[in-house]
């Protein structure tokens, strides 16, 4: 992980209304935007950086509120169309006029938030498990277990210091993947040193913007836009995501015009650390089979 972290540049942006937005690039050739998970950044997509940054140039940015990117000071600012909308500022401040995305969790409702605004920009979007939205009711397959979400997100917020302590002592737990493991919440083919650097920075997030963030993702609803999307999406699910569930992926492949879904069996909400070669030889064939990225576009 070192190694990557030397090769990753920070950078700057004011969006739309002013906010600052911090964002990392790496690689050179045409881009790619990395749409990160809640909570996530560009280390959740370490392994593709890896094998395809000699090809391509990957863009990714912190959700405001989240790491770099500084939390605003009304928490009613940060609605996923927000999100968005930062992202097509970090692609101007790029010069970026054509690109493809790459969706995570979260990251797939973002895109899908990005595509509606800016439909013109995307060649191409690949988005891993994730919904086009309204998450918490195909939460672990269950309405009923979705319902539960917003109040207890409601009451994360009246009690961060509590939620903060909890999280930095299971984020620093050294049984805690073995946990995930046991609850099938991960796979035991996860990597273990990206899926740890990426929990132990939970330790320093502001857990009443991320309850606030994830109960606005809970009411963004994006389907509409799905039948608007002409260009090829690759769609990949895990089997035994409880999460985001194999039926929301199918939802999604079904509105878009020109879907294709990848169903890994044994993965579960965190493919891109689970199973990456698979991953990455997938996400290889879709970019052979539609000859995407003839040229890089980008402004001058």
């Amino acid at each position: 992980m070192r190694d990557l972290e030397q090769r990753v540049e920070e950078k700057r942006v004011r969006s739309f209304d002013g906010a600052e937005i911090a964002y990392h690039v790496v690689g050179s050739g045409p881009p790619i935007v990395l749409v990160n998970g809640l909570g996530g950044s560009w280390r959740a997509w370490s392994h593709q950086i890896r094998r395809f940054s000699g090809e391509f140039r990957f863009i990714s940015w912190d959700y405001r509120g989240m790491y770099q990117s500084p939390i605003p000071r009304d928490r009613d600012e940060l609605a996923v169309g927000r999100h968005a909308l930062d992202g097509l500022a970090v692609l101007a401040a790029e010069g970026i006029t054509r690109c493809e995305a790459f969706g995570w969790s979260m990251g797939v409702q973002v895109s899908l938030e990005m595509f509606r605004a800016a439909p013109h920009l995307f060649t191409s979007l690949v988005l891993v498990n994730g919904v086009a939205g309204s998450p918490f009711k195909t939460l672990a397959g269950s309405a009923a277990v979705g319902g539960l979400a917003p109040p207890l997100l409601r009451r994360m917020q009246d009690v961060p210091r509590l939620v903060a302590a909890v999280t930095r002592h299971a984020v620093h737990w050294p049984g805690t993947v073995d946990l995930a493991v046991k609850l099938g919440i991960a796979s035991s083919t996860i990597d273990r040193e990206v899926f740890g650097v990426l929990a132990r920075s939970f330790s320093g997030l502001d857990m009443r913007v991320y309850a606030r963030m994830l109960e606005q993702l809970g009411d963004h609803d994006a389907h509409d836009v799905l039948r608007r999307i002409e260009v090829p999406v690759l769609m990949i699910a895990g089997g035994r995501d409880l999460m985001t569930p194999r039926i929301a992926a199918e939802r999604i492949v079904r509105g878009v015009q020109r879907g294709e879904l990848f169903v890994v069996p044994e993965g579960t909400h965190y493919i891109a650390v689970e199973y990456p070669a698979l991953l990455n030889e997938r996400i290889d064939r879709f970019h052979r089979d539609h000859g995407l990225f003839p040229r890089t576009e980008v402004l001058a």
